[in-house]
């Protein structure tokens, strides 16, 4: 019998690559990032739009620089860590989606602190 015959059935056949709706590591981390990025613009969002308690909004504004500039950081990471472009399952495409997304988070986040800190400054030299 011919030797790579007997070869070729006990070696294991190569995985297929991933499909599009195969949730991969990557795609997984990708979605991770996006959620915190959507998360802290909308911490951010409220912060800005919401007469809350001075309180409140610094809260609000502190999670949105926190939860944007950590989605930032992990959308990087994604990119950074691909192997492969679009279609690949590395989740590239979220990855680069997130860096956006936790840069606008951040904005909103810092300007929403820089507001609250505007007006307990303006409050603090009037007498109560």
């Amino acid at each position: 019998m011919f030797v790579p015959h007997l070869i070729a059935g006990f070696v294991p056949a190569q995985p297929a690559a991933p499909g599009a709706y195969t949730l991969t590591a990557g795609r997984s981390w990708a979605m991770v990032a996006m959620a915190l990025g959507v998360a802290g613009a909308i911490a951010g969002g409220l912060a800005l739009a919401n007469r809350a308690g001075t309180v409140t909004r610094r809260r609000r504004a502190l999670a949105a620089l926190v939860a944007g500039s950590a989605g930032t950081v992990v959308g990087g990471l994604v990119v950074a860590a691909a192997d492969g472009g679009p279609g690949t399952g590395y989740g590239i495409v979220g990855g680069v989606l997130a860096l956006p997304v936790g840069l606008a988070a951040m904005l909103l986040g810092g300007l929403a602190l820089a507001r609250v800190r505007r007006t307990v400054s303006s409050t603090a030299g009037t007498p109560g």
